[in-house]
C-alpha cells in the first residue's frame, strides 16, 4: 500500500450562497485560513433563490471528498474547526457524522441577535454527544451514508427549514452514529430582527418541526426538548394554559419554575452580554416559546396536507459520482 486509509480521507466543504449574503467572502476565507482546511471549498451560489437544501445537494454532487462538510454562508468557522471534524472521524471509523455549535461571541449586536444566536450556542452546549439529528451551519457527513439516504430532501424543502434535522432523522434511522460536538464551533454572522425571529419561531422552523415530530416521533424532539429544555418547555405550556384559564395558584409556581430552569441561560446571557441582555432575554425567551407554542396548530395543519401531496414524494434520487 502507498498510502494509509487516513491518507485517503478527503474534505470537501460545500456552502449554499443562492441569496449571495454579504458575509460570503468572509465566511470563505475563515474556512480558507483554518487549520486543516478542506481539500476542496465548494460556494453554491446558483441558480438564484434555490433553497439550501438544493444548493447543498448541488455542492455534493460536485464534490469529490470523502467527507462532505456544510459550512452556512453566514458562519465564519473557528480557526480549529477542520482539526476538531478531523479528529471525530479518525477516532470512530463507524461515524456518519458530527455537528457542532455557534460561539458564544457573536459578531452581530443587538439585543435580538444577540439572544437568537446564545440560544442556539445554549442548547448545543448543553446537549453534547450522540444525536438523532443534525445541523448543516457546520456539520459533516461521511459521504457514503449522505448517498445512503439521498441527501436533503429538497422536494420536501424548498426553503430554509429543519431540512438539516430531517436529514439527520433519516442518517439515524439507517443505523448512522451521529454526534454533537459542541467544540467544533463557528461565529454567527446573521443580523436577527424580532419579525424574522418571529417568522422563523412560527413558520420556518416550528410548525415544520411540529410536522415532523407527528411524521417521525418523538426522536425529531430530541435536541431543543432534551433533559431541562424539554421541562422548561412543558412548564411554559402548562403555564400559560393555568393562566388562561384562571388557575392563578397553579400558574406563580410553574412560572417560577420555569424561570429557575433557565437560569443558566440567562446568566449566560448576563456574563457574556451584560444586564440588559439578559433583562431582555427573559421577555424574548418567553416570546420565543410562546411563537413555538403558537406554530403547533400550524404544524398539524401542514401534516395534514404533507401526508396528502406526498404519494410522489422525490420522483428523482440524489446521484454522487
Amino acid at each position: 500500500m502507498l498510502g494509509t486509509e487516513k491518507d485517503a480521507v478527503t474534505y470537501s466543504v460545500i456552502m449554499p450562497a443562492t441569496d449571495r449574503p454579504p458575509t460570503m467572502d468572509h465566511c470563505v476565507q475563515a474556512v480558507l485560513h483554518a487549520a486543516d482546511p478542506p481539500d476542496e471549498v465548494i460556494v453554491v451560489d446558483e441558480p438564484a433563490g434555490m433553497g439550501p437544501a438544493g444548493a447543498r445537494n448541488a455542492g455534493a454532487m460536485r464534490a469529490t471528498g470523502s467527507i462532505l462538510v456544510f459550512v452556512d454562508s453566514d458562519v465564519a468557522v473557528h480557526e480549529d474547526a477542520f482539526t476538531r471534524i478531523r479528529a471525530a472521524f479518525e477516532e470512530e471509523p463507524e461515524l456518519a457524522a458530527v455537528f457542532g455549535s455557534y460561539d458564544d461571541l457573536p459578531s452581530i449586536h443587538g439585543v435580538v441577535s444577540t439572544f437568537r444566536n446564545m440560544l442556539h450556542h445554549y442548547v448545543h452546549q448543553s446537549s453534547g454527544g450522540v444525536a438523532t439529528t443534525f445541523w448543516a451551519g457546520l456539520g459533516a457527513v461521511r459521504r457514503e451514508a449522505f448517498v445512503a439516504v439521498d441527501g436533503f430532501d429538497d422536494w420536501r424543502f424548498r426553503s430554509p427549514s429543519v431540512e438539516d434535522i430531517e436529514l439527520g432523522l433519516r442518517l439515524a434511522s439507517a443505523g448512522g452514529l451521529i454526534r454533537l460536538d459542541p467544540e467544533i464551533q463557528g461565529t454567527h454572522l446573521k443580523h436577527w430582527r424580532l419579525s424574522s425571529m418571529l417568522l422563523t419561531d412560527l413558520l420556518y422552523r416550528g410548525m415544520p418541526w411540529t410536522a415532523l415530530m407527528l411524521d417521525r416521533g418523538p426522536k425529531a424532539a430530541r435536541l431543543n426538548l432534551r433533559g431541562s429544555h424539554g421541562v422548561a418547555a412543558a412548564a411554559f405550556t402548562l403555564g400559560l394554559a393555568t393562566t388562561l384559564l384562571g388557575r392563578r395558584r397553579l400558574a406563580a409556581p410553574l412560572a417560577a419554575a420555569y424561570f429557575a430552569i433557565n437560569l443558566r441561560f440567562y446568566d449566560l446571557l448576563l456574563r457574556r452580554a451584560g444586564p440588559g441582555s439578559a433583562a431582555a432575554g427573559v421577555v424574548l425567551l418567553v416570546v420565543h416559546n410562546a411563537a413555538a407554542l403558537g406554530s403547533a396548530p400550524l404544524g398539524v395543519m401542514a401534516f395534514a396536507t404533507d401526508r396528502l401531496r406526498r404519494s410522489g414524494h422525490r420522483a428523482t434520487r440524489l446521484v454522487l459520482h
